[in-house]
């Protein structure tokens, strides 16, 4: 922490690691944003394709813990520069993948690097900060991702009209290059902790409260990723739009997203568990007006503003993981990503089955309504159970 503190440009360490941010927000936004063109090239229906988003997220739940233990003795730049040339060879092979099962095999592959990228470089981003500026300072290199929908995905998704869908998984895998570059030339050296073995890092799984918090974002921020999923066909089959317009919807998203997310590391400082309470009302008030809303590009682009406006709550959780997880400070801030795209797969699916059943795309906002609320729930019992103990492990509120 000493040597990361230390530092010669702390600003330009954050930006190398918010540009990984970009590369891994445009991969995983720009795939949801292109459904409706690779499920036509691949001859397969929009809920089939979008198994193709689920079978990323499930890299990330089974990638984020097992490197963040079997990486616990790797110097931080030497892991997250490994794990930025990985997500590059997954998204450069997704690129000229021949078929949709072998497209669903390197969807996976890239997906085993992002939570951990994410949770090793949250680390890093906290330590350059005094701890009531972790938040801020972790969201900040969160704002790689949320840029990323503003511009990353837009591109993405402009390229994949113009040139084809593949383009897209190019442009990912030349920024995850150009990431691997700039970690190396900023980010601290670092050694890794004596202490630090896999049995210390696999202790975090045995504190409820860090359970609990991963579990919120597995169902709380599910219905966030049902929607988006789907706004790219929502638009060109409910709305009646040009396809020209989903890049711009998807813009204004992401502008959600960065307001959002910046505003709720801002708040964390205030109260971390009252903000993180608050994104989730607000979500599920959000969904459900998206419900109503797609009839009309004004209406539907308002509600998609404010549902990205609820992208704030990965920070927040990240960093009451950070205060839950005592000496396994890995493989919780690791895991929290998988919890995230657990969230990524539920999301889609659970919207998936909704549109299959006749309901039509609209019915994804009222299965992220319950999500949402779901996840609320779950955190409220864990801010009771909290309460309750008599040596709590953190008081955030």
């Amino acid at each position: 922490m000493t040597q990361a503190r230390s530092a010669a440009h702390p600003a330009l360490v954050t930006l190398a690691l918010a540009v990984g941010a970009f590369a891994i927000g445009t991969a995983e936004f720009a795939a949801m944003s292109l459904v409706p063109f690779f499920a036509a090239d691949l001859k397969i229906d929009e809920p089939a394709a979008g198994h193709a988003i689920s079978a990323y997220a499930l890299g990330v739940v089974v990638g984020a813990p097992v490197i963040a233990v079997l990486a616990a003795r790797i110097a931080r730049r030497t892991l997250l520069i490994g794990l930025m040339a990985v997500f590059a060879l997954g998204n450069a092979l997704s690129a000229v993948a021949p078929s949709y099962h072998a497209l669903l095999l390197f969807r996976f592959l890239a997906g085993l690097p992002h939570g951990a990228y994410f949770g090793v470089a949250a680390l890093v981003a906290a330590a350059l900060v005094p701890a009531d500026k972790r938040a801020l300072s972790v969201a900040r290199v969160m704002t790689g991702l949320t840029v990323a929908t503003i511009i990353g995905v837009p591109m993405a998704n402009w390229l994949g009209q113009a040139f084809g869908w593949r383009t897209g998984f190019i442009l990912v895998a030349v920024l995850a290059i150009v990431t691997m570059a700039l970690v190396a030339l900023y980010a601290p050296v670092g050694e890794p902790s004596r202490e630090a073995s896999p049995l210390r890092e696999l202790g975090a799984l045995r504190r409820p409260q860090v359970l609990l918090t991963l579990l919120t974002g597995a169902v709380g921020f599910g219905g966030f990723f049902a929607v988006y999923t789907y706004i790219a066909s929502t638009l060109i089959s409910v709305t009646r739009v040009s396809e020209i317009w989903v890049p711009v919807v998807l813009a204004v998203f992401g502008v959600g997203m960065t307001i959002g997310n910046l505003g709720a590391g801002w708040a964390a400082g205030f109260g971390l568990n009252r903000t993180a309470i608050a994104i989730m009302v607000w979500t599920a008030a959000a969904l459900a007006f998206f419900t109503t809303s797609t009839g009309n590009l004004w209406t539907m682009t308002l509600a998609v503003f404010l549902i990205g406006l609820g992208g704030g709550l990965g920070s927040v959780l990240q960093t009451r993981l950070m205060d839950v997880a005592g000496d396994a400070q890995a493989l919780a801030a690791a895991a929290h990503h998988s919890a995230f795209n657990i969230a990524n797969a539920l999301g889609p699916w659970l919207g998936g089955l909704a549109i299959s059943a006749g309901y039509g795309f609209p019915s994804t906002g009222w299965i992220g309504v319950a999500l949402s609320l779901g996840g609320l729930a779950i955190f409220l019992f864990a801010l009771a159970l909290e309460r309750r103990s008599s040596t709590p492990e953190v008081r955030s509120a």
